[in-house]
């Protein structure tokens, strides 16, 4: 079930859809694939909890290997 069934912004309809979420750590960046639910009226994306947390994670790796090279 779907955290929002109305945009909490615009009060648009949400659609559950597969999308790429691009990443950056530094002057690195990476794209993930995840679903995600888009407002269909003003295009917002929102995501769930687990996947923000992978977000985070990616960024602190990308980041670590700019800082390492």
């Amino acid at each position: 079930m779907k955290p929002f069934e109305r945009c909490p912004l615009c009060g648009g309809k949400i659609q559950t859809k597969k999308v790429e979420k691009l990443i950056i750590g530094g002057k690195n960046n990476a794209t993930v694939k995840v679903k995600a639910d888009i407002c269909l009226k003003c295009g917002e994306s929102f995501y769930s909890k687990e996947d923000v947390k992978r977000f985070e994670e990616i960024s602190q790796n990308l980041l670590m290997e700019h800082v390492g090279s």
